[in-house]
């Protein structure tokens, strides 16, 4: 059993088990804490699952504990963000997490919502606590799994809690002998397991535990698992005098989603790569952004979800410049500047126009309440900006008569700064500017106004301003999580 770590396993959130509850949560942390005083708004919210009869008081010292657990769960299973600002952390609904609240009373579109999450949940995970050791889709190895004829398409509690949070990564290799070993210990005697169990007791009750009570609980409750409650087969200690019971309880795929596992373990297999979270060539708020914007087309036939193709042209953005900056022929450097123009004529006062080509900056903008020309320059590359040559930017302005540039590139190295310093340039990282047209969109603003945008860069000319929009984004559509008013 080469591919596992005895003393270090998944860790899977464990602070609910009703996916109602995370349901209710999710809507009325956007409609209740939104712009709201941290405190106070979290103290509705309270008040608002006490008349859902979902919350039951523990500590009277600290309310706002379970509170904090359930965003946490919100952010675990991918509905959303957390990012920092000003000591403060405020919570960013991710593409999923609002395609989900626009169905919350569609209990069927939910659930294919909630299994979407859960393919591009990944470990390491931004909020997830699992050691760093471990490289996979968890979910997507759990359901391929579940749709394996050899394993008879079910799971039991001790094959998972013995076996399946142990895995460290996944590949072929390790697949195969993930379901040989499985095989194997359906062989063995219960009496048997119970001794293998107890060597690691402390571990693996708290495996058991998180899997058996929590998350198949959990995923019965949100319709994506059958689950088949069995005999107790023997008890483990958990801590000092708590028993729990290993159960031969297994877990099976809901019918109406096999389906549409098939099709996400073709599009988006088991064995893919996770996107690194410590990547020395992007900001940590970057990565965090790209591994949210999961949102597959695949999920948007499946629940018959038109006019979203703009939305996910704008959240696969930093995808889509590393895989054009391959094309040596220029055409995938053209496709991300229509990607632009698109994005800037979304404001409803700019007119953008691609106008590209040798001796032209690549889009010209007019924004128009100050009739004040800038350019937009696309910059693709799949590794670092090596340089900005601020004197060909400045004679690309100069020809349309602009005021300022802006450079739009997924990163850059630290040289660039000097580059663009004391000159009428800025730097926006792609996705802080897909992230900010796109929380627009999804809170229903028609009219997304440019001025914030121009206000910033006019008082930041030469420098980096992706942290001052991304904060923008954050004031305008995050939603106070911290307990410190």
């Amino acid at each position: 059993m080469t591919h596992r770590i005895e003393d270090k396993k998944w860790i899977l959130y464990r602070h609910t088990n009703n996916f109602d509850l995370i349901s209710a949560v999710a809507v009325n942390l956007k409609t209740l804490l939104k712009g709201g005083t941290s405190k106070e708004d979290k103290y509705n919210l309270i008040q608002r699952l006490k008349q859902l009869d979902y919350y039951k008081e523990r500590n009277a010292e600290l309310p706002l504990d379970s509170i904090n657990h359930r965003i946490n769960t919100l952010a675990y299973y991918m509905f959303g963000y957390k990012e920092s600002k000003g000591g403060n952390s405020r919570f960013l609904f991710s593409p999923l997490g609002n395609l989900f609240l626009k169905h919350i009373g569609d209990k069927e579109k939910s659930k294919f919502i909630f299994l979407t999450m859960l393919w591009g949940l990944q470990f390491k995970h931004p909020h997830g606590g699992s050691d760093d050791i471990f490289n996979l889709y968890p979910f997507r190895l759990i359901f391929k799994l579940l749709l394996d004829e050899r394993l008879e398409r079910k799971l039991y509690v001790a094959e998972v809690a013995y076996l399946v949070v142990f895995t460290i990564e996944s590949n072929s290799e390790t697949y195969e002998k993930l379901v040989n070993e499985i095989l194997s210990f359906r062989k063995i005697t219960s009496s048997e397991v119970e001794r293998m169990f107890k060597l690691n007791e402390h571990v693996y009750v708290n495996s058991v535990y998180e899997w058996d009570y929590y998350v198949t609980t959990l995923f019965e409750s949100a319709g994506i698992l059958d689950k088949e409650n069995g005999e107790n087969l023997f008890s483990l200690l958990h801590g000092t005098s708590t028993k729990r019971y290993v159960k031969k309880t297994f877990v099976t795929i809901n019918s109406e989603l096999i389906e549409f596992c098939k099709k996400l373990q073709i599009k988006y297999p088991f064995d893919e790569t996770p996107i690194p979270v410590y990547n020395k060539n992007k900001m940590s708020n970057d990565v965090v952004k790209e591994i949210y914007s999961f949102y597959p087309q695949l999920l948007l036939e499946q629940i018959s979800e038109f006019g979203e193709d703009l939305n996910i042209k704008l959240f696969e953005l930093p995808k889509l410049i590393e895989k054009y900056a391959d094309n040596e022929e220029g055409l995938q450097t053209s496709l991300f500047e229509d990607i632009l123009e698109e994005g800037f004529n979304m404001f409803y006062n700019v007119i953008a126009n691609k106008i590209a080509g040798v001796g032209n900056t690549d889009i010209e903008c007019l924004y128009i309440p100050k009739n004040k020309k800038f350019a937009v320059e696309a910059k693709s590359t799949k590794n670092k900006l090596k340089e900005i040559i601020s004197g060909r930017l400045a004679r690309h302005l100069e020809k349309i008569g602009g005021q300022y540039t802006i450079v739009i590139t997924p990163r850059y190295a630290p040289t660039v700064k000097h580059d663009i310093k004391n000159a009428n340039i800025v730097i926006i990282t792609a996705s802080t500017f897909s992230e900010y047209l796109y929380n627009n969109i999804n809170n229903q603003n028609k009219e997304i106004d440019y001025s914030d945008f121009d206000d910033i860069i006019v008082d930041n000319l030469g420098k980096d301003v992706s942290q001052l929009i991304s904060s923008l984004t954050l004031d305008k559509f995050g939603i106070s999580d911290t307990i410190n008013s």
